[in-house]
């Protein structure tokens, strides 16, 4: 007779196909990069919980988890910026998501450039000498 292990089933999270993604590491989020799906470009980041991650899946565009006002938040619900989920990509421990998106009008950070619309992506800066930051060209 074959004896059962005491141990829970241990998933070996590089090789499954099972999506086992784990929430309760770091008290229920993910990090999730935000990329846009045709330049590559980093656009911002953000969290996901459980039913954010749910609810993206079944809308197709980008819902988060708001660390500041600690409720579920649809991306461009207000402001019409939605992105539009084109991949979801998992990393080796399940503990970490990027989602490549395609963005519906003007960009995802909630700062307004020089021409008055919302910046394209949230990473418009760029780290340089004695602790100071440069305007990354055309992203001002």
């Amino acid at each position: 007779m074959e004896q059962q292990s005491p141990f829970p089933r241990i998933i070996n999270f590089e090789e499954t196909t099972d999506l086992c993604l784990q929430f309760e590491k770091r008290n229920g989020l993910l990090p999730v990069i935000i990329q846009e799906s045709t330049s590559r470009q980093v656009l911002m980041l953000a969290y996901t919980n459980k039913l954010a991650f749910e609810m993206t899946v079944e809308r197709g565009i980008a819902c988060f988890w708001s660390t500041s006002r600690e409720n579920i938040w649809i991306k461009g619900e207000t402001s019409g910026n939605t992105l539009r989920i084109e991949a979801i990509l998992v990393d080796c421990d399940q503990d970490a998501l990027i989602y490549q998106v395609s963005i519906n009008r003007d960009g995802v950070c909630h700062t307004i450039s020089l021409s008055g619309k919302n910046r394209k992506a949230c990473f418009y800066r760029a780290y340089s000498s004695k602790n100071e930051l440069k305007f990354i060209n055309n992203m001002k």
